[in-house]
Parts: C-alpha cells; sequence; structure tokens
C-alpha cells in the first residue's frame, strides 16, 4: 500500500463520520448563504475539530467564498480542503542534522509511546540514520523490556539500567554512547505518570538540562505522542506538557481507529505546534510523516476515489 493509500485508509473513520457528514448538508442547499455556514461549524465541532479551530475555519471560508465569487455549494468541498491544508503546512520536517541529534518523546501511559519510538527508530534507520534508544523511563514495570524488544526489531541500539534507575542518568550515559559509536539519533523515552505531575515535570526538567549541558548545540526535538481516539482530551494534554516541559512536535497515534481524525487541526492551531508523525496503524511503517497537503486530500477524498 503506498503512502497515500495508507492514510486515506487510516482517515476512513474519520471521513465516513465527519467529511460524508458534510458532503451530504452541501447537497441539501441550493446556495450558499449563513445557515449553511452554521450548519458546517457544528459538524466541524462534533467532528473533534474543536470550536475555535471550527469558528476559524468557517470564517476563513466565508473569505474565500466572497473572494472568489464562489456560489456554488459543491465547491465548498474543495475549499475547505484547501483551508485544511493551509492550516496545518509548516514544521512538520523533524530537525536532525547534527551528530548526534537527540528526540526526547514524553507523553501519557496509554497512548503509544513506546511503540512509537520502536517505529520512529525503524523509520529513520530506513532513511540511513543509526540509532541509539535511551531506556529512561524507569518507573513503569516493564517499560524497558518494551523498549528492548522494539530496539530490536529495528534493528538499533539501545542504552539502560535497572528499574527504578534515575531517567536522567540513563539519558547521561546514551549521550556518551551515542558521541564515542558516532551515532546519528539518539530517541529517549521518558516516564508518562510518576507519583504526582510536578514530579513529572521536575523528571523532564532534569533530563532536559543534562540534554543542554552535554549537547548544548546538538539539534533536539521534544515530541509527545497523543492517542487520537481521546478526541479533545488529547489536546487538553498537549497544552499541559506545552505548559510545563515545552514541545517541538506532536506524534498523533490511532488515527485510523477512530472517526475523532479532525483533533489534527486543533492540534495544530490551538497549540501552535506542528503535527510531525501520525499513525494509521499498527505495522512497523504505519508511523507516517505527516504531510498537510496529503492529509487534506485524504481526509476528503471520495469514497469511490
Amino acid at each position: 500500500m503506498g503512502f497515500f493509500s495508507k492514510i486515506k485508509e487510516g482517515l476512513k473513520k474519520t471521513r465516513n463520520a465527519v467529511v460524508n457528514q458534510i458532503d451530504g448538508m452541501l447537497k441539501s442547499f441550493t446556495k450558499i448563504d449563513e445557515e449553511l455556514f452554521e450548519e458546517l461549524e457544528e459538524l466541524l465541532v462534533m467532528g473533534d475539530v474543536g470550536v475555535k479551530t471550527a469558528s476559524k475555519i468557517t470564517d476563513e471560508l466565508r473569505v474565500r467564498v466572497k473572494k472568489e465569487g464562489v456560489t456554488d455549494p459543491n465547491e465548498v468541498h474543495r475549499l475547505l480542503e484547501e483551508i485544511t491544508a493551509d492550516m496545518l503546512r509548516g514544521g512538520e520536517e523533524l530537525n536532525l542534522n547534527t551528530k548526534p541529534s537527540i528526540i526526547l518523546v514524553i507523553g501519557v501511559n496509554g497512548v503509544g509511546k513506546t511503540t512509537t519510538i520502536g517505529k520512529l527508530a525503524n523509520n529513520l534507520r530506513m532513511q540511513g540514520k543509526s540509532v541509539l534508544l535511551a531506556a529512561a523511563d524507569t518507573f513503569r514495570a516493564a517499560a524497558i523490556d518494551q523498549l528492548e524488544i522494539w530496539a530490536e526489531r529495528a534493528q538499533c541500539d539501545i542504552v539502560k539500567q535497572k528499574e527504578g534507575s534515575d531517567p536522567a542518568a540513563v539519558v547521561y550515559d546514551a549521550i556518551s554512547a551515542a558521541k564515542a559509536r558516532g551515532t546519528d539519533v539518539i530517541i529517549a523515552d521518558t516516564a508518562g505518570r510518576l507519583h504526582n505531575k510536578k514530579y513529572l515535570m521536575d523528571e523532564l526538567g532534569k533530563i532536559t538540562r543534562i540534554i543542554d549541558r552535554e549537547l548544548p548545540d546538538a539539534d533536539k526535538e521534544f515530541l509527545i505522542v497523543l492517542d487520537a481516539t481521546t478526541g479533545q482530551n488529547a489536546v487538553n494534554q498537549a497544552r499541559e506538557f506545552k505548559n510545563s516541559a515545552g514541545i517541538t512536535g506532536i506524534v498523533l497515534t490511532k488515527l485510523d481507529g477512530t472517526a475523532k481524525g479532525g483533533v489534527v487541526l486543533s492540534v495544530k492551531e490551538e497549540l501552535g505546534v506542528p503535527v510531525k508523525y501520525i499513525g494509521v496503524g499498527e505495522q512497523m511503517d504505519d508511523l507516517q510523516p505527516f504531510d498537510a497537503d496529503s492529509f487534506a486530500k485524504a481526509l476528503f477524498a471520495k469514497n469511490e476515489e
């Protein structure tokens, strides 16, 4: 299955639940008027786009309809695809030009963080980069074992310590090993839940200080993994982490299992943080680099296409 086909298939539930309803609504109108805009906004909110983002989309649609002199409701479909792509475009590429570069992966337990790390490691290795995993989620039982399995699948090295070890010490060891081995990219796992939120954020702060001290000039990505099936809760999670830890990008998993794919729009629009990868299946290659134009095209694709 090709790149576009994977994304199109992964967005099938969202397309069936949201976009098909929008198309049905547009067919019921013979002209573009305020009632059409209001019904469209309501459908977007129901599709987990979020109130603020849905309002922005319809406002932009009003502007484009007027500017282009569009009168046929069927043309709205095309305009929505263009608006969606424009809103999502920018910052999708991972910035990993130094040797080593480092990716710190954060997110609550259960969102598919460890799986994402394994798939991301495989993705980078397929691009010809050498990858080293740092098992810095030392608090969750079996987290280290799970990461080891993924390291083996992705054919990359791993640095670990025993359960309960200092996560920052694991990251320090990984950085030292990467420097010694000439590794291209370090991917560090982190705890998703500790005794309380303050402790978790303090731990992330400590890891960040180690990275800044040991790799002051390295390219750094701080990625948060979010579960698309949680809809607007994913946006709230990202907001909390952004305020406390700072994030450079988002990985949205489980898009194939939900009708809430519209959350991609509110994540980017409300947080100002780009989506860098999306998960559209269980296979190793189902973590796809995010492309705004392909996403918009797949989201609004006709089912017969």
